[in-house]
This record gives structure tokens, C-alpha cells and sequence, in this order.
């Protein structure tokens, strides 16, 4: 009886404290578990957010997957804006090609292990195929393209947002039209040449652009060497022979012999094809009926200034609250 008694008042006074009156003010929402795994997957698939960040946002708004798969990017905006001034010199060069028309497209990440990840691939495959339907070489028009009903620019934001490093398009390079033939080379990813000619055929395209991907010509021909570079190059030469005590003359046919040696290893028609080793570049276009025209060579990264990081430094600047 005491114990029933004792039950019965408990009851009673926690009645009596109840904020009955208080009206209820918070937003309404989804609890948890009315949050099923098929709509968390289908904005993780939407988005590429996290499991965690999808969860929550769709208790936020009450299983309106639209609603927080806007909410999400708005989020990533802010992540990559965030990121966009992180130093990004790895990446991976993509190529694309239309009718004689063939385009490299540098895209740069931070780390290796990203330029590797398979959605990391694929936006430089969009970047590349968008470069190519361009005209010019213009990034900041590249980015305004359309890729999937929205810019590469939003497409590129949301990888940011997925994969947590900075993303940039670094640059494109074109050659070609409806008139020429070209051909492009990708080294493991990272050394990009396209070959351009008058006539031939795109598979000697690509094998001249694996000679120069190997051997990194300075110039296509002799006619490309800027006037400046050969006198300079004359002169260093000169130079080099001066105090030989040679006669003036055999000095100059000296000097016109180093020269010579100097264009055939730098000037990609010059040098021997490194494929057969047999004759020249220029003797293998020659042979399949076709004239250069030019190449364009670049590298992931080339150009950019690696930040080295004090490990020290920024452990002592976040136990100091910095």
C-alpha cells in the first residue's frame, strides 16, 4: 500500500511541473529513422557527399531529396571556394578529337592519389570532350560549357566538394582543322603531345607525337627556331672556339658544324625516329606523304611552384589557436 501511495503522488507531482502550456515552436522533421537507406544512397549518388552529411541534410528537410541536394551543393560551394587557393600542381592531361581537330586539356589536383581516382578521370574526359567542340583555347569559355545540363564549372565545384581537394582546369591546348590531320600521344597520364600535319594519316600522327613525348624537340623545324635563339646559340658557340688559335675560317666552319648538331637534336624533323632509329622524323613524314606542320608538348604541373610545407610550423599554429 505505502509503495502504491508513493507511486500515485510521483505521478501526481510530475504532472504538476509539465510545461503543458508552453506551446511547441521547433521545426518539424523527420526523425532518423524515418530517413530509409535507399534515399540516403540515392543523394549520395546525386551529390557524392557523404553518408553522415546526406543523412543529416535529409532529416533536415524531411526526406526532400531536392531540397537537400541543393542544400548539399550550396555547402560544397563554400567548401571549394575554400579550397581553390591550395597549390594543385598534380592532375592528369585528357585529350579529345573531332574531324582534324584534336585538343589536350590540363586538369590539376593536389595530390597523385586523387589525379588517379576514377571521378577525378572522368571530369577531365568531360573537360576534354567540351574543349573539343570550342573554338580557341579559352579555359574560362570551357568552363561556362554545358556537360550533362549543367557547366563544367558547377560539375567541377561539386568534385571539390566530393573528393576534398582543389580541382582547377589549368589549360587547353588545340591544333587542327578540317584541313590537316592530327594525331595526340598521353604519357601515363602526365606528358600530353598533339601532332599536327599537312596530309598523312592520324596514326602517323600519334607515332611522331611518341617520339616527341620521348625526346622533348625544342622546335618542329628549322624555320620555327626564333632568330634570336640561333644567335645566341651562334655566339655561346663562338665563344666555346675562340681561344683555339684556329684560322678565323675553319672557327666559322666550326661553329656552323656545332650549329647544325645543335638543330638536329632539338628540332623534332632533325632527329632520328626514336621508334626505329633508322632515319629521320622528317625522312618518315616525307615517306608517307605528309608535311609538319607543328606539335604542341606539356606536362601536369610544369610551371608551377610546389609549396613545401612546414609540418612544424603548422603544428605550432594550431596549438596556438591559429
Amino acid at each position: 500500500m505505502k509503495v502504491a501511495a508513493a507511486l500515485a503522488l510521483t505521478a501526481t507531482m510530475a504532472a504538476a511541473f509539465t510545461p503543458a502550456s508552453i506551446p511547441h515552436t521547433t521545426r518539424q522533421s523527420t526523425s532518423l529513422f524515418a530517413v530509409t537507406t535507399a534515399q540516403i544512397k540515392e543523394l549520395r549518388e546525386l551529390t557524392g557527399a557523404g553518408m553522415m552529411d546526406c543523412k543529416n541534410i535529409l532529416n533536415e528537410f524531411d526526406g526532400d531529396i531536392e531540397a537537400a541536394a541543393d542544400e548539399l551543393r550550396k555547402k560544397g560551394l563554400a567548401k571549394a571556394d575554400k579550397k581553390a587557393s591550395r597549390v594543385a600542381a598534380e592532375g592528369k592531361i585528357a585529350v579529345a578529337t573531332v574531324g582534324g581537330k584534336s585538343v589536350l586539356v590540363e586538369v590539376n589536383c593536389e595530390t597523385d592519389f586523387v589525379a588517379k581516382d576514377d571521378s577525378f578521370s572522368k571530369f577531365a574526359d568531360q573537360a576534354a570532350a567540351a574543349a573539343v567542340a570550342l573554338d580557341g583555347e579559352d579555359v574560362e569559355a570551357l568552363m561556362k560549357a554545358d556537360v550533362g545540363g549543367e557547366s563544367l564549372e558547377d560539375v567541377r565545384a561539386g568534385l571539390v566538394s566530393k573528393i576534398g581537394e582543389n580541382i582547377q582546369v589549368r589549360r587547353v591546348a588545340a591544333r587542327g582543322s578540317d584541313d590537316t590531320t592530327t594525331g595526340a600521344y598521353i604519357h601515363m597520364n602526365r606528358i600530353g603531345v598533339l601532332v599536327e600535319l599537312e596530309g598523312g594519316s592520324s596514326e602517323l600522327c600519334t607515332d611522331v607525337a611518341m617520339h616527341v613525348a620521348a625526346m622533348d624537340p625544342l622546335y618542329a623545324t628549322k624555320d620555327d627556331v626564333p632568330a634570336a635563339d640561333l644567335e645566341k646559340e651562334r655566339k655561346f658557340l663562338t665563344e666555346q672556339v675562340a681561344d683555339s688559335g684556329k684560322p678565323e675560317d675553319i672557327i666559322k666552319k666550326m661553329v656552323e658544324g656545332r650549329l647544325n648538331k645543335y638543330l638536329s637534336e632539338n628540332c623534332l624533323v632533325n632527329q632520328q625516329y626514336v621508334k626505329t632509329n633508322d632515319r629521320t622524323v622528317g625522312k618518315l613524314i616525307e615517306e608517307n606523304g605528309a608535311k609538319m606542320i607543328g606539335f604542341t608538348r606539356i606536362t601536369v604541373g610544369e610551371g608551377i611552384e610546389k609549396k613545401a610545407d612546414d609540418f612544424a610550423a603548422e603544428v605550432a599554429a594550431m596549438a596556438g589557436g591559429n
